[in-house]
């Protein structure tokens, strides 16, 4: 692990423990409301908080566990306790939206209008300033770290700005306009968002998971650093993949065949620095091949591809 990934974790750490709190006050608040309004919708977005509470537990929970070093058991770290994180709040965010669309469907048969809509709306304008300035500090934190779990409740927390201001807006229309209908059906909505945020969620930590490979102009700017250095023939075998906030890369680096042992070192760590300084959060592994040795037996290596400054397959 770098330096720079052990001083990232306490951020994330951080951030894990500033939603905990926000999802501690903001459950209070909308409790409160839920039951002096009656609106379907401000309990819609009680649930929610409720289950942000849980869900920012089980992330802090699986931030800290992803910042253990690596040990005899987990070579590569812990960090896709944060993938696992990320997924149980899928689960919850699915378990809300179904509870929520139900709620609401049993409320369209009943016309009794909200109470004290101006109490609900200030409630849920408080919860809006605070969720926002939570987003703000998280995406600081995101683009400290990188951290999925960290991502996925920030996704996880935008969608509970729209919530607000769909409880605003519904009990605006309920109370103020007199669409008694208008409360279920934006508890419909906010239910069809909370699956739709799910959905988003789910796709970071599942990539993860599977050990997706970084985007295409992510490598391809990689693989420019580690080809600029001198003493490089070629590179192939290129893999990446990430794993909560720490990123590997892999790759065979051909040399001049009549090197010795120590020259081939020498350019090995040339390129390692290049590659440290450049993506100080990747960790890299090099494996040193003579020029033009081709593993017949590796089926992941594709045809070349020979720009005119260094031989790449991929």
């Amino acid at each position: 692990m770098t330096e720079e990934q052990r001083r990232a974790i306490p951020f994330a750490v951080r951030a894990a423990l500033a939603s905990v709190g926000m999802a501690c006050f903001l459950l209070l608040l909308k409790g409160f409301a839920a039951w002096h309004t009656g609106s379907v919708a401000m309990l819609g977005s009680l649930a929610d908080t409720g289950l942000d509470l849980l869900a920012s537990l089980v992330t802090l929970y699986g931030v800290k566990l992803a910042s253990e070093p690596a040990d005899h058991d987990h070579r590569f770290g812990h960090g896709k306790a944060e993938a696992l994180a990320a997924l149980f709040q899928v689960m919850l965010i699915t378990a809300s939206a179904a509870g929520i669309a139900w709620r609401a469907i049993l409320a369209f048969g009943k016309t009794a209008p909200t109470q004290d809509a101006d109490f609900g709306i200030g409630v849920s304008i408080i919860a809006i300033l605070a969720t926002i300035v939570l987003l703000a500090y998280q995406r600081r934190i995101i683009r400290k770290t990188g951290s999925v779990a960290i991502m996925a409740d920030n996704v996880h927390y935008q969608s509970d700005v729209l919530l607000n201001g769909s409880v605003i807006v519904a009990l605006i229309l309920d109370q103020y306009v007199g669409l008694h209908g208008a409360d279920p059906i934006m508890g419909i909505i906010i239910a069809l968002w909370l699956a739709w945020g799910a959905f988003q969620a789910s796709s970071n930590a599942i990539d993860q998971l599977m050990d997706k490979e970084w985007p295409e102009d992510e490598r391809a700017r990689f693989i420019e650093v580690a080809a600029r250095q001198q003493g490089i023939k070629g590179i192939h075998d290129f893999r990446t993949r990430r794993s909560g906030s720490h990123e590997f890369a892999q790759f065979h680096m051909e040399v001049a065949r009549d090197l010795t042992v120590f020259a081939a070192h020498d350019i090995v760590e040339g390129v390692e620095r290049a590659l440290r300084k450049a993506y100080p959060k990747v960790e890299v592994l090099i494996h040193l091949d003579p020029e033009g040795h081709v593993d017949t037996d590796n089926p992941l290596v594709e045809a070349d591809v020979t720009p005119h400054w260094f031989a790449k397959r991929i």
